[in-house]
Parts: C-alpha cells; structure tokens; sequence
C-alpha cells in the first residue's frame, strides 16, 4: 500500500496523538524521571486507612468527574469518576496532576498586601478581617462619591452559584460591570440567539452524528470536554464515522482525523457559504425541514447562488473546486451530519460570520435539536434567589453602560465584551474603573496584547485577585484574597462545555484547607455584609455552604451521594416548535438586524510588505492555556519538538525556512506589529507554506520554577481584532517577520 505525504504525517502525528489520550500518557519508556523525580514539595504519605471521596474537576470547561483516593487525610492519587456523563472513568493529563496544583508551591498561602510597584513581588501577608475591611472601605467610598458603576469584576464562568453570587453583588452594589471571560461559547450564544431567538448553551451531539465536519476545533486537542472528545473519537473509529478536519495546521486532531483539508487562515465561513452552494444548487438541502421551519431561505439562496460558487471559494480558501464539492455532498447525504466551529481548544470566539455560516449549514440538513446534530440546551433551573433589594444608587448606577460596551446599542445583543475593557480605561476618561476583582481568570496572560492590558490595569486604583495561584494578574494586583483550590471546596458545577444533556456536579472538599485560604463565596457574603444597607440585605446567607445548601434543595442529599445529576432523558423541544424568533422558526436572515450567513473577511494587524509571514496559534492538550498553568508533571510531556529547554519553537514549512533561509533549529526572531521574542525553528510539512505556528500555553511570567520563562506567551505578539458585527474579537492570527538572531 503507498501512502503520501501527507498520509504518512497523519499516521505519525496521529500515533502521538493516540499516546497522549492513552491510560499511559507519559513518556514511560524516555523519561524515567518523571516517576523518580523527587520535587522537595512531593507529598508522601505514611502508611495508613484508604479512603475515596468522589467530587469535580474544575481545571477546565470540561468539569468531569473525579475519585480522589486518600491515605489518612492525605490525597494522594486523583482518578475519573466512573459511570460520570462526561468523562466515565477517564482523565486528561491536566486532572490527573491536580495534587501538584493542591499541594505544589505555587500556592498563595495567605491573603497578601501588595507593598512595592506592581509586577515587583514585593507582599506582606494581612489578615482576613483586615484585607476584607480594606475592600470594603474602598467600595464604601466610591459608592459615597457616587460611582458604584466604576467597580468591574471578571470572572472565568457566570454559571453557578460562586458567579451568581459575584453577579449578585454587583448589581445590589450598582455595578453593571461583571464581565466573563471570552470563549466561543460567546460567538455561539450570539448565533443562536440571532437564528432561533433562545438563550441557550450551545451543545454537540457528537455521540450520534456520523458524518463531522470541524472547521478549525481541536476535537482532541482540548475543546469542550477533552476526555468526552476523546472517548467520542474512539468510538468515531470503530462505528466508521467520518470526521473532516479543516485548518491550515496538521493538528493532532486533523492526524486522526480521515480527511484533513488545509485552508487559508480565516476563510472558513467562505467555505462554509460555499458547500452551502454546492447543497443548495443541487437541491441536497432537507426540504421539509427548510420550508417548514426556515425562514428566508429564498433571499438567502440568491446570495448563496451569486456570490459562493466552488470556483470564487477555491480562490478564496486555497481549497481545490473538486473537494468543495465532494465534501458538500458528503455532508448533505450523511445521515446525521453535524458541522462545528471554534479554532483550537475553543477558548477564543470566532467572528460571528463564521459562527452562523456553520450552523446554517447544519439547518440546510435540518439537523437543529435533532439526534447527531446541533442543541439548544437550557440551563438547570435551580437557583432561585430572592429579587434584589436596590437602593437609589444602585438604581443610578445601573443606569450606565457597560464599561466594555456590551448591550450597547452598537453590540445590544452581545453580552460581554472583555476585549474592548482595556481600551476603554485607556480612553482617556478619568478612572473609568476604579476597582476591578478578578476571580477564575488571568486575563494579564489570557487577554491578546497582554503589554496594553497590563498598562491598562495599572491605571485602575484597586485590583483585587482571589487566585489560588501566583498567576500574572496576581502578580499585578494590589490584593490576593486567595480562594480554597478546587480540591478544598464545595461548589456546584453545572452543564460541561458542549454536552446535550443538563448535568450539575458538586465539587466537594477533598482535604481541609492546606493554607490560610477562604472561600471566594464566603469573602463576597462578608463584603455584602460590610457594606450594610440594601447591599448586605441581598445576601441573607451566613455563609457560601448555607447559601449552597438552601439553593440546592433536594439536590444537596442526592449529589452528596452520587457526586453529580444528570437528566439523561432530558431533550429540547420539538426542532419545529423549538425558535423564539420573529417569526417563529430558524431564520437566515434575522428580521431585527439583518445579520445574516457570509463571508467577511476579518483584517488582522500587520503590512504585508514589512510582515511578509502570517503568524497562527496552535493549542495542545498538553500545554493549558487558560486561567491554570501546566503542573511540573504536564510539562514533561511536551515535546522537545515544541519546547527545549527554555526554548519555544516555532513551525514553517520548509519551503517557508528556504525562502526565509532558515535551517532546523535555527534560533531566529519572530517580530509581529505587537511585539518580538527569539525562538528556534521547527520545520513542519503539516503547516501550509507561509504561515508561521506558535503554541499557546508558554511564556508565563509567574506561577513557579517549573513553568515560569518557558517560551513566549503567544498573546503578548498578537492584539485583539474587533468583529464589527458581535464586538468579539475576531483575531485569527498576525502578519509576523522572521531575523536571524
């Protein structure tokens, strides 16, 4: 049998691939060291009674099941929960390392001062009451001058008691300021909303479909729930599913994948808007479904017609007229085709072109809210509170717009904005924000143009961090009021990222408190309480587990002893009776804003002429790129292909390095309109020529020894790009150079 080139790089990529997802993740056979290395903080427990407790890994959206087995009160391996809906016993690389991230020395151990510049380390350690009463001072006075609308607070979900709580706050306070961090759950919210008029969680059954067709998700690099993917891949293979992966990378995903199809960066929804052409031209499209359920179809085809047809999209994306046209058929003549967006791990949104370009595919096959395709899932309706006692100010401050320019009347469906945040402190206005929490998140690393958001934050008065790690923001906040980590608390945990049934878990302490940390709940409930007024009358608990407790209901006993609920049977209504649009069914053109499935092309920063390379990311389900860091355990599994030492590479194709004259292992300089860092090159044949790729998840600045200085955060190169319809950012990439160093 002959295998091509690209053939023989999915089946070598592809076996990696597999190792990473294996029961034996690590490089056993290599690396010895990394079962004998002996770090100083390693726990190591006497001999003593086993015991198991069952509760939630919170690391990432994936929010799986975990059984931590104990020796006395020590946890001492951390294992999937079997029978769990997302993960069955199985567990990333990330969970399984989660006792380093409990007892490692990255902790912050007490509540902390900041006593130098900002960014300088410089701490003393303060007392609870002390710390607390601070916070409330501060917020006492800017309520008095009038300003409750100057104080934001940025969490990582607003699902979930902890940020209802925080929500809660704010708005008694008279703040319209909280703010989630991005992901492309915010593109897909917006989508939904515009096409079938739900608020709604967007969810994927994968475990049903058979014919996938990923624009650009790393379905096993890290999106949505990685072991549910993972799992779901496998069982791909042995029920003959056809998964197509399109991305201008050989991802590992694209490896195992049984058609990886390169395309230009940025062009997906014009191929996405060209199968629709090829679906609606040769009438493969579900017609009952399209007239009875859809509506402005017949407008929408004529732009279709027009302006998509294979040749123009070929031009456009660098994919061929025959294989459009080959994957348009496939897709339409599946039985429960299921077509998905979201670049890499899923944690940046997407433009919202892209977003319904996408999903009108998947209503062209009327797979909306059916079996194998595309659900509109509704929250688990369990917390119900109590109205809001506002006060006068509270009323006035809610007056104000958004300080990020959400629900305006210029983005009046978006709901957060975090982006466009930094810009706005920097407009010039005397403090826009005068006090920011920050809970969840690193938006310091996190956010792109990671230099403007420092500068930006550094003009804010108070910025207060409840992490429990010394992560960037940390470094540069004012306060750490440092949360009990994952392994210490209870909290509920609702629906994963991308799952269709509604699931709530409860994550419930493990071990007591390792250090003189508190619940992020608690500390909310005490500066209501300090604050008086309407403000502490709006949290009638005494504490974060009261409040738990009475919201859960019923639900405490029963989670308390299965570890999670999940209503298996749960389904959205009838895909016919299921949209609360204008005119009550699907629409590809929304009636109230006009926005409708197409190409625009998003215009990334950079001039051709003095930046001739484009510079593209790429996530790793080795490498977390969100508000955790890699444990010392995870980071001896990336490659040396991609991290040596010190030392980040980054990918060309060699027909790139011989334009460029670059070599293998070359060390070089790679220069974007937002900054520059030295790196060593890797040359790549799964890369399209011209394109320059960096992994996410490097180049921390803080956290430990084991992480810190490793590589360049891929944000600090690369700068938000405003998608001028949603306001999300719309970022694909950045025109970049390459020197010799």
């Amino acid at each position: 049998m002959k295998i091509g080139r690209r053939g023989f790089l999915s089946f070598v990529i592809g076996g990696a691939a597999g190792t990473a997802l294996s029961p034996l993740p690590w490089k056993m056979m290599d690396d010895s060291s990394i079962w004998t290395q002996m770090w100083p903080w390693t726990p190591v427990p006497e001999d003593g009674e086993a015991s198991y407790v069952n509760s939630v890994c919170t690391l990432c959206s994936g929010h799986c099941g975990i059984t931590v087995r104990k020796i006395d009160n020590r946890a001492v391996k951390i294992e999937g929960m079997k029978g769990h809906p997302v993960n069955n016993g199985g567990m990333c690389l990330l969970g399984l390392s989660g006792l380093q991230l409990l007892y490692g020395p990255m902790r912050v151990k007490t509540p902390l001062k900041r006593t130098g510049k900002r960014g300088q380390g410089q701490w003393k350690k303060i007392s609870w009451n002390d710390a607390v009463s601070e916070v409330v001072e501060k917020l006492r006075d800017i309520r008095s001058e009038g300003n409750p609308q100057t104080v934001g607070f940025i969490s990582g979900s607003d699902r979930g008691t902890v940020s209802r709580l925080f929500d809660r706050f704010l708005t008694a306070y008279g703040s319209p300021n909280f703010m989630r961090m991005p992901s492309v759950r915010d593109s897909y919210e917006l989508t939904q909303y515009l096409m079938q008029g739900v608020q709604a969680l967007p969810g994927f059954d994968f475990e049903n479909a058979d014919f996938i067709v990923s624009f650009g998700s790393g379905i096993i690099d890290g999106w949505g729930s990685p072991v549910r993917m993972s799992r779901v891949h496998s069982a791909w293979q042995s029920a003959d599913v056809k998964v197509i992966q399109i991305e201008p990378r050989l991802s590992n995903t694209a490896a195992k994948s049984d058609k990886w199809i390169p395309i230009n960066p940025g062009t997906e929804a014009a191929l996405a808007m060209g199968l629709a052409h090829v679906i609606v031209k040769e009438s493969l499209y579900d017609a009952a479904f399209v007239k009875n359920y859809v509506e402005g179809f017949f407008d929408w085809k004529n732009r279709v017609i027009d302006k998509y047809n294979p040749d123009t999209v070929a031009s456009i994306t660098g994919i061929d007229r025959g294989t459009i046209v080959v994957l348009a058929r496939g897709f339409a003549n599946a039985s429960k085709p299921l077509a998905v967006c979201g670049r890499g791990n899923g944690t940046t949104p997407v433009s919202l072109d892209e977003c319904m370009a996408v999903n009108a595919l998947n209503a062209l096959v009327g797979n909306i809210n059916k079996k194998g395709g595309v659900w509109a899932v509704s929250e688990p309706n369990y917390i119900n509170w109590p109205e809001i006692e506002m006060d006068a100010k509270a009323a006035a401050g809610l007056q104000h717009e958004r300080l990020d320019g959400a629900g305006s009347k210029t983005y009046p469906f978006t709901r957060y904005l975090l982006p466009r945040l930094p810009e706005t402190i920097d407009s010039g206005e005397k403090f826009p924000l005068q006090a920011l929490f920050v809970s969840g998140a690193n938006p310091l690393y996190t956010h792109p143009d990671t230099r403007a958001v420092r500068n930006a934050f550094d003009k804010i008065p108070l910025v207060v961090s409840f992490s429990s790690y010394m992560d960037e923001t940390a470094q540069n906040a004012d306060l750490i009021l440092p949360n009990h980590v994952y392994l210490e608390r209870y909290e509920d945990v609702p629906t994963p990222a991308g799952m269709i049934q509604p699931v709530i878990g409860l994550s419930r302490p493990v071990v007591a408190p390792q250090f003189d940390t508190r619940h992020v709940g608690d500390v909310v409930i005490q500066m209501a309480k300090g604050l008086g007024g309407s403000v502490a009358k709006t949290f009638p608990w005494d504490s974060y587990d009261s409040c738990l407790k009475e919201t859960l209901g019923d639900l405490w006993n029963f989670l308390m002893e299965e570890g999670f609920w999940s209503n298996t049977g749960a389904m959205p209504p009838f895909f016919g009776t299921s949209y609360e649009t204008a005119s009550g069914k699907f629409e590809l053109i929304n009636k109230d804003t006009g926005s409708i499935p197409q190409f625009k092309p998003v215009s990334i920063e950079g001039d051709e002429k003095d930046y001739p390379l484009l510079l593209i990311p790429y996530d790793s389900i080795r490498l977390a790129c969100g508000f955790i860091g890699d444990p010392p355990f995870v980071m001896k599994t990336v490659e040396d292909s991609v991290l040596k030492g010190k030392d980040v590479f980054v990918e060309l194709n060699p027909k790139t390095a011989r334009n460029q004259g670059l070599r293998e292992g070359q060390r070089v300089v790679l220069t974007t309109p937002k900054g520059k860092a030295e790196v060593k090159v890797h040359l790549f044949e799964g890369i399209m020529p011209g394109l320059v790729a960096l992994p996410r998840g490097l180049g921390h600045t803080a956290w430990d020894e084991y992480l810190a200085g490793k590589g360049i955060n891929f944000n600090a190169l690369i700068g938000p790009v405003e998608d001028p319809d949603s306001g999300l950012d719309a970022a694909w990439g950045i025109r970049a150079k390459l020197e010799k160093a």
